[in-house]
C-alpha cells in the first residue's frame, strides 16, 4: 500500500517537473526560436519573469533622471520600447511572464490590425481585476454581439445626439468654473477638477452610477462590481417606471437606446442585462477617464505655450463675446 502510494507520488512529481518545463523554458524557447527564423528578434526571454524585470528595471532608471518641460516624453513613460525599437526594428518580440508578446510600431502593420476586416485579430481576454471592472462591454465584445453593442453606440452619439448634449456641458462647465471663482489666486488641482467636471457631465446625460463610483484602490473589485451592478439595476429599474408611466418619453440617450435594446421583440437583437451593465461600466470608465485626462493635458499644455494660449482665447472671444458657446458656433473653433 506504502509503496504503491510512493509510487503515485512521484509519478505526479515528475508531471508536475515536465509541465514547469514545458511552460517556463522548452515553448517559450521553441517559440522564441521559431520567430528568429522569420526575421522578428527582441530580448531575450527570462526564466519565470519573461522580460518584466528588465522593464521595471529601465523605467525606474528613467524616472530617477532629472526631468524638464519636454513633448518627447516616450524614452521616459516606455522606455523599453524606445530601446528595443531600436535594436530589433519595428517589429519584436517580448515577454510577460511566460506570455509573448508581439509588438508593432510599423504603421502600416498597426492599421491593418485595427481595421480587422476579416476579424482574424481576437480581443484579449480580461481576467480578474480588470473584468469585473469593465466587465464584457463594447471594448471586450467579439462577432455578433460586438455589431448590437456598437449599433446602439452610434445612435447615441452621433452628432445631433452630441449637440443635444451640449447644454448639459456647458451647465458643468458653468458650474466648475464657478467653483474656481473662489480659488482666484490660488493654485489649483486640474487634473481632479476634471474629473469632477466630467463625472457631472456623465451624470447629467444620463449614464448611471456616477455618484457610486470610488477609486479602485479603495474597494476589492469583487465589492466594487457587485455594488456597481446592483445601483445600476437599480437606476434601470426606475428609468422603465418612469418610461412606463408616460413621466419620460426619451429613449434616444445612451441608457434609453440599451433599455430599449434589452426590451426589443427580436430575440437576436436583444441584450441582457449583464450586457446592459457592463456597457454602462464601459462607457463610465473609458469615457471618463480618457478625457479627464485629456483636458488635463491639454490646460497644461496651454499653460506651456501661452501664444496658443492667446490665440484660443482669442477665437473664443472674436466668435462669443460673452455669450454662452452654442453648436454651430462651436463648428467655427478652428484653433481650439
Amino acid at each position: 500500500m506504502l509503496s504503491s502510494f510512493l509510487c503515485l507520488f512521484l509519478i505526479l512529481i515528475a508531471l508536475i517537473l515536465i509541465k514547469i518545463f514545458l511552460t517556463q523554458w522548452w515553448t517559450p524557447t521553441r517559440l522564441q526560436k521559431l520567430m528568429a527564423r522569420q526575421g522578428i528578434k527582441g530580448p531575450c526571454y527570462r526564466l519565470v519573469h519573461g522580460n518584466t524585470k528588465e522593464i521595471l528595471n529601465m523605467k525606474n532608471e528613467a524616472i530617477s533622471r532629472p526631468k524638464s518641460l519636454t513633448h518627447d516624453l516616450f524614452p521616459l513613460v516606455q522606455p523599453h520600447y524606445q530601446s528595443w525599437v531600436k535594436k530589433y526594428g519595428k517589429v519584436f518580440l517580448q515577454w510577460h511572464g511566460t506570455e509573448p508578446q508581439l509588438v508593432i510600431f510599423e504603421p502600416e502593420f498597426c492599421k491593418e490590425i485595427l481595421n480587422n476586416k476579416d476579424r482574424v485579430y481576437m480581443q484579449k481576454d480580461r481576467q480578474g481585476f480588470e473584468k469585473n471592472l469593465v466587465g464584457n462591454g463594447l471594448g471586450a465584445a467579439e462577432g455578433e454581439h460586438w455589431s448590437k453593442l456598437r449599433k446602439i453606440a452610434n445612435l447615441a452619439f452621433h452628432g445631433e445626439s452630441l449637440k443635444n448634449m451640449i447644454p448639459d456641458m456647458i451647465a458643468s462647465a458653468e458650474k466648475m468654473l464657478q467653483r474656481w471663482k473662489n480659488h482666484e489666486g490660488k493654485e489649483i488641482e486640474v487634473y481632479q477638477e476634471f474629473r469632477l467636471l466630467t463625472s457631472d457631465v456623465i451624470s447629467r446625460v444620463r449614464l448611471p452610477g456616477i455618484s457610486f463610483f470610488k477609486s479602485p484602490d479603495e474597494l476589492e473589485s469583487q465589492k466594487l462590481e457587485k455594488g456597481i451592478r446592483n445601483c445600476i439595476n437599480e437606476i434601470v429599474n426606475k428609468r422603465e417606471q418612469k418610461a412606463m408611466s408616460g413621466k419620460e418619453d426619451s429613449w434616444s440617450d445612451f441608457l434609453g437606446l440599451l433599455l430599449k435594446a434589452h426590451r426589443d421583440s427580436n430575440k437576436n437583437q436583444r441584450i441582457s442585462v449583464d450586457d446592459l451593465v457592463d456597457e454602462c461600466k464601459t462607457f463610465y470608465f473609458a469615457g471618463q477617464e480618457t478625457t479627464n485626462t485629456l483636458l488635463g493635458w491639454t490646460v497644461f499644455l496651454l499653460a506651456h505655450h501661452t501664444d496658443w494660449q492667446e490665440e484660443a482665447r482669442k477665437e473664443v472671444l472674436q466668435l462669443f463675446g460673452k455669450e454662452t458657446p452654442n453648436p454651430d458656433g462651436i463648428a467655427e473653433l478652428k484653433t481650439v
